[in-house]
């Protein structure tokens, strides 16, 4: 485990800790690089701090990422499930609980459709809209402020893709838009996926990521909504640990299931060749 001082007084004394594996995969970009154990503790690495996080954001290589006004940050799943998702023959596709835009602007950056982003928290819109207009790609993304649940648009979409909160047995936060941000409350799996089943155009997919203890719960309510799982890709922190997340693709249509697994690490410190291939285009380093 390792640390850095964080909260909004800067207290010193007071540490918020990321298991190493975790916050290699996530905090490559922009401010806070970190290159092995022993370049830590010769403090050879490069590290600001702020008061707050107002000023802490993500460069990946053709964008920037944002998420003061967000109550969940840009993290490791969200960059899986961007990187992962198949955009192939997509014109229309929807982003649910877009949260700072991350998923869109990485879907975005190899494909050619418009992309709607739907949230139901202002904040996260307004991040969105923020992210957005500084990328590449602000003719190509639209947000959306509203509950996903009752949202009817006038078309069908051939893809949608949620990183959903599924914090469903944590303890409630205080913070009513951080609980929000993590709990099925109000957004819960069944609900997403019958929702996403009404929405999708003939012949397409719903792409999400989910902890791998609720999969065969996924699995029933999918069934129940008429979609049928065409891709499972297990998640592993490193070879031989259990998994600890599932990125699922469901289709309207039935088609052959294509399976595989997916260390983010194939040793402590060392990123796995398949992890490098798969994000080598949106972060601006990342070696094995």
């Amino acid at each position: 485990m390792i640390g850095f001082p964080y909260n909004e007084s800067f207290n010193m004394r007071k540490l918020i800790f990321f298991h190493f594996s975790d916050l290699r995969a996530c905090f490559y970009p922009a401010k806070v690089v970190f290159f092995s154990f022993k370049a830590i503790r010769r403090s050879n690495f490069i590290c600001t701090f702020a008061p707050n996080m107002s000023n802490f954001y993500f460069q990946f290589k053709q964008f920037t990422v944002y998420h003061d006004l967000c109550a969940m940050k840009v993290g490791t799943d969200g960059v899986l499930l961007g990187a992962w998702t198949d955009v192939s023959g997509a014109q229309h596709i929807l982003d649910v609980g877009c949260g700072s835009g991350l998923i869109a602007l990485m879907l975005a950056q190899r494909c050619n459709a418009e992309i709607d982003a739907i949230d139901l928290d202002e904040n996260a819109c307004r991040q969105t809209r923020k992210n957005i207009k500084l990328s590449p790609f602000s003719q190509a993304i639209q947000v959306i402020h509203g509950d996903f649940l009752v949202y009817h648009p006038d078309k069908k979409y051939d893809l949608i893709v949620s990183n959903p909160p599924f914090f469903v047995n944590s303890l409630k936060s205080p913070d009513r838009q951080r609980s929000l941000a993590r709990h099925t409350d109000d957004l819960p799996f069944d609900q997403l996926l019958k929702h996403s089943a009404q929405l999708l155009s003939s012949h397409s997919r719903i792409a999400l990521i989910a902890p791998f203890e609720q999969l065969n719960f996924i699995l029933s309510i999918s069934e129940e909504h008429s979609l049928y799982m065409v891709r499972k890709t297990l998640v592993r922190s490193i070879a031989r640990r259990p998994p600890k997340r599932v990125l699922l693709e469901f289709s309207n249509m039935q088609n052959s299931l294509q399976e595989n697994e997916l260390n983010i690490e194939s040793s402590v410190g060392k990123f796995s060749e398949e992890y490098v291939a798969l994000t080598k285009d949106y972060y601006l380093k990342i070696t094995e």
